[in-house]
C-alpha cells in the first residue's frame, strides 16, 4: 500500500490561527463533508480532487475491509 497525505481547505476570517483552525473543526463538525481534497502521494506528487457526494456517500458506507484487494 502507499501512504497518502489528504487535505481540504476552507477560506475563513480570523484573528488568529488558532480561531481559523477553531472555525474550521466547528465547520466540520456540523457542516456537510467536503468535496474537494488535494492528495499527496510518498513522492510529492499532488493531485486535486473533487468527489461526487453520492458515490463518495456510497462508498463510505460499504464495508471495505472485506475487499480481497485489500488484504
Amino acid at each position: 500500500m502507499v501512504t497518502f497525505t489528504v487535505a481540504t481547505s476552507l477560506q475563513v476570517e480570523a484573528d488568529t490561527a488558532e480561531e481559523a483552525a477553531l472555525l474550521m473543526y466547528r465547520e466540520l463538525g456540523r457542516g456537510a463533508v467536503p468535496l474537494a481534497y488535494q492528495v499527496t502521494d510518498g513522492k510529492n506528487t499532488v493531485t486535486e480532487l473533487s468527489l461526487d457526494r453520492d458515490k463518495a456517500e456510497e462508498y463510505a458506507v460499504t464495508d471495505h475491509t472485506a475487499d480481497p484487494g485489500n488484504w
